[in-house]
């Protein structure tokens, strides 16, 4: 006898709690939905509609793979992030609510019909520069990675989301090759664990997310050596900079773009009140005669 939808859920449910896994309810919600292609609303409204074979083979795979650690988001192949839905693979950073403070704070800064010109740096999957560009008609960004795999995966979501021609990603080492005094804006969500501490993290993150995007060195601090500099040097006069950090990280990153030049260095903080993202900007007086 099939499942109907309430069972689907209840069941994956209790096989996500009894797997010890955080957040069990909206996993289990998710991962119903996928395979038995339905929204909340038809759980909700129609919740004795029986699952096909098919699609009970679907959920079973799902949980066995949840149950196993790898994220909702691999599984489904994609992730919602401010406004937007991006397909995601283990080749990109999973995009975090925590993340949206860079978007949040860009939008509040540059109004809706300005001209400007963004840079990315550590693109991923796109997720910062595609989440502004989509509320900014007028704005045009650059994301670079090193990682081609990572492209592969912005360049799908920019035209997923009709953004290709305002955007252009290119295979890089940060800011190598870029002309002085170039954007508007630069953000940046770079590696910034310790080496030491990534064998402590959950698997989901431990064993499916890009060591390339989390391992930010001895101190964790690695990349910020590198960008604090050359952030400055690429940014417009009066340009600004936002780049995510890790909760600790607040003095050391704020230290680097001061000693950088950069001005009015501040730290935002996430949703949960941690430090999150470091900006700032580029003195428009600055080496001008």
């Amino acid at each position: 006898m099939s499942l109907n939808l309430l069972q689907a859920w209840q069941t994956a449910k209790a096989r996500l709690e009894a797997a010890g896994l955080a957040g069990p309810v909206i996993d289990a919600r998710l991962l119903v939905e996928a395979a038995a292609e339905v929204t909340r609303a038809d759980i909700v409204g129609d919740p004795y509609r029986p699952l096909t074979a098919a699609q009970e083979a679907t959920l079973e795979d799902y949980l066995s793979r949840r149950e196993h650690r790898e994220p909702v988001a691999h599984i489904l192949g994609r992730k919602g992030f401010w406004k937007i839905m991006l397909s995601v693979n283990p080749h990109v950073l999973t995009p975090r609510p925590d993340t949206e403070v860079i978007v949040d704070h860009a939008l509040k800064s540059f109004p809706e019909q300005m001209a400007f010109q963004i840079l990315d740096l550590g693109v991923g999957s796109g997720a910062i520069l595609l989440s502004i560009l989509a509320e900014r008609p007028a704005a045009k960004g650059l994301g670079i990675d090193v990682s081609e795999e990572a492209l592969a995966v912005a360049r799908e979501n920019a035209a997923n989301l009709g953004l290709a021609n305002k955007v252009a990603l290119l295979r890089g080492d940060w800011t190598a090759g870029l002309a002085d005094e170039s954007f508007d804006l630069v953000v940046s969500n770079p590696p910034y664990i310790a080496t030491g501490v990534i064998e402590t993290l959950e698997p989901e993150v431990r064993d499916h997310e890009p060591r390339l995007a989390l391992d930010g060195g001895a101190d964790g601090l690695d990349a910020y050596r590198v960008l604090a500099p050359e952030i400055l040097r690429v940014l417009k006069p009066g340009g600004m900079f936002a780049v995510e950090i890790g909760y600790d990280q607040k003095a050391p990153v704020e230290a680097l773009f001061r000693e950088a030049g950069a001005s009015g260095v501040q730290t935002l903080l996430d949703l949960a009140n941690r430090d999150r993202v470091v900006t700032g900007t580029k003195n428009p007086l600055e080496n001008r005669t």
